[in-house]
Formats: structure tokens, sequence, C-alpha cells
């Protein structure tokens, strides 16, 4: 990033800031894609709370990024099982924050599994979780009742350029692994898991490529919407699988279990856009597969007959090549701010919330007058 684009940047999150700023300013945990620009995010995220820690998502880690977080901030190792253990989750909040009035921010339900605990047991007070992703927004909606508020950004009208440029990169990412080892795109049947906003915007790249797309969703009105938008919709999921050249996992929850991968045809390639441990029961794959890498980020599984090749191990295949979706990433970022502000108020209650419109549109505005030149 050029030093004037990154002074644009520090300018356009120190005016969210100002704009965002609580009454009283809580402690804060944050969950983040640890990529190049963040920074300058995590630095606002720092001026409008106590930031006691970053955990940075394993997969997503700029290493020039962390050094310079580093400077100020604690980072700490994550992963799922940080955060599935009710006890050694208050113990490691209780050792960051004990006593103090905390806000989570969140990118994919880390910390839904022991939120219950957490609430009742932590010494000091969970004022709520701010929540990135539609997977996490699924982890914690889907909960009887929430212990405390949960501020989702997943549906902001915000995040709809994010969605759309992801699957812009998803499908760059994938197209150039298959290339590097000799393969197209076209003339390999494509077979889209998944038709929320990423699965939409990747079949509807892919058809503008001149891919045969079929798609599959367990949700019934998303077929229908796929099918309106002239896809072919599978009424067979393994007859489907067993037809794509290539698969695209983009569901946010397990895709491909154990059996479903001896219904993909010979040399289809498999790529997801979220971390292997969300989209891809690998674990449950028969242990006659072998693994061998294939070309770079390429791993080929193959028995006796039958081999497919696995995408950047599984995970999230665009993170290969930056996972960049420009200025717009700031829209989202920004209203994660907002969420953070609604949750020290007092007239929030229990559940799941969005942000207001009003402050959307503030932040719209701001986001314009600094990048729309």
């Amino acid at each position: 990033m050029e030093q004037f684009e990154r002074a644009r940047l520090d300018a356009y999150f120190a005016r969210i800031a100002e704009t965002f700023a609580p009454t009283e300013s809580p402690s804060s945990f944050l969950v983040t894609h640890l990529l190049p620009e963040r920074p300058s995010f995590v630095r606002s995220v720092g001026t409008v709370s106590r930031l006691r820690a970053v955990l940075p998502k394993p997969k997503s880690i700029d290493p020039a990024a962390r050094r310079e977080i580093e400077k100020t901030t604690q980072c700490d190792a994550l992963s799922r099982e940080l955060f599935e253990n009710a006890s050694s989750t208050v113990d490691y909040f209780e050792s960051r924050a004990g006593g103090e009035a905390v806000v989570l921010c969140d990118v994919g339900g880390y910390f839904a599994p022991t939120l219950d605990e957490l609430c009742d047991r932590f010494s000091g007070r969970i004022l709520g979780v701010v929540e990135d992703t539609e997977n996490g927004h699924k982890r914690y909606a889907e909960r009887d009742k929430l212990p405390c508020p949960v501020v989702s950004v997943a549906r902001s009208p915000l995040k709809d350029p994010e969605d759309f440029l992801v699957g812009q990169s998803v499908v760059f990412s994938t197209e150039a692994l298959m290339r590097n080892r000799g393969d197209i795109l076209h003339g390999r049947p494509a077979l889209v898991i998944g038709f929320g906003k990423l699965g939409s915007s990747i079949a509807r790249l892919l058809h503008a490529k001149g891919v045969q797309v079929t798609v599959h969703d367990i949700d019934p009105v998303r077929r229908t919407q796929a099918l309106s938008q002239g896809f072919t919709v599978a009424r067979d999921r393994d007859a489907a699988l067993h037809g794509a050249g290539l698969v695209l996992c983009a569901t946010g929850a397990v895709s491909l279990r154990g059996e479903d991968f001896a219904s993909l045809r010979n040399g289809a390639y498999v790529a997801t856009v979220t971390s292997s441990e969300d989209e891809l029961d690998l674990d449950a794959l028969p242990d006659v597969y072998q693994r061998t890498p294939n070309g770079e980020h390429v791993t080929r599984y193959q028995t006796t007959g039958h081999y497919f090749y696995l995408l950047n191990g599984g995970n999230a295949v665009n993170f290969l090549h930056g996972a960049s979706v420009g200025p717009f990433i700031f829209l989202v970022q920004a209203e994660i701010l907002a969420g953070l502000q609604m949750l020290t108020r007092e007239d929030i209650g229990n559940g799941m919330h969005e942000v207001d419109a009003a402050d959307r549109a503030t932040i719209a505005a701001t986001w314009l007058s600094y990048f729309n030149r």
C-alpha cells in the first residue's frame, strides 16, 4: 500500500472511530483476517475500545501486518478448540480482561460454543458479540436463547460489494491453480454448493466465463432463485457430484462429508470459500486415500480407481492471492465499529440485532467522501 493510500485509510478510520466512539470504552477481543491493510482497522478498534487481544484467523496472516500489530497489541493463536471448553474459555478471558466489560468481535462464530458459560461465569460482563460472517451468524442465530446481544453485519447491504468481489477472487484463484497444472475451466462442468451471496456470485462469474454451472442448495427458496437466474438446479446431489469437473463449496457449513468424496468424478477439482474445518469433513475421508502434492497448493487424493484434486488444502482458495476486495471491505469494518458502539448501550436486549439503517447511511457517505475519487 502506498504511503498516501495508508494515510487516507487512517484518516477514514479516524473519522469512523470519532463517529461511533462509545460514551465509555469497553474492553474488546478481535478475531480478524490479518491481511496487509488490516492494521488500520485494528488501530481503530483500539481507539474505540481497550483492545485486549487480536486473534488472527490462522490461514490468513500477513507476517508484516502481524509484526505491526504486535508492537502495541497482544496477538493470540486462534483455533476452534480454543473456545470449545467452558473452563479454558473463562480462564482465557479472566487472564486478559478479568472484571471488565467486554465486547467480542467475531469472524465465524468462534465464541459461540461456550458463550453461555462465559456470560455466566466471567468475573466481568460480556456486553455482546459483533459477528461478521454468514457462517458465524448462523452459529449464533440457531441457538434457542442467546445470553447476550449479538450484532450481525453478515447480511448488511454494506457487505454486498464484498460478497460479490470475494466470489470473483474465488473464481480467479481457482482458475489460476488449475492453469498452473495445464487445466482450464472451459469444458469442465461446475457444481456450486450453496447459493447464498457468495455462491450466487461464484455461479454468475463462472457462467460469464462460459462454464456450465449446476447449483445445489438445501434451501428451496434459493433453488428457485437459481432456476430463475438460468442455472441448472441439482435434483440428485450425488449425481451432480459425479458429473462435475469442478466443485466449489460455499455454504459456510459442511458441504462435503467423508462419504461424498467417493461420488466425485475422476480428476475433479474441489475448492472452498472458507476454512476446511467448516466446509469439508476431510477427517472422515476413508484412510485408503493417499494424499500427495500435485503442483503448487494442489493435493491429489487417490485410491484404487479413483482420484480428485483439493485446492489449498481445503481452505479458502482466494487467500492464496491476497483475497483483496479493495476499499469496499472498509465499509464492513466501519459497520463492525458501529456494532461495537451499539453493544455499549443499555437499551439493547439479548438476541440478534443489526446496525441501524441511519448508521449504515452515515458509513456509506463517509466512505464515499474518502474513496469515490
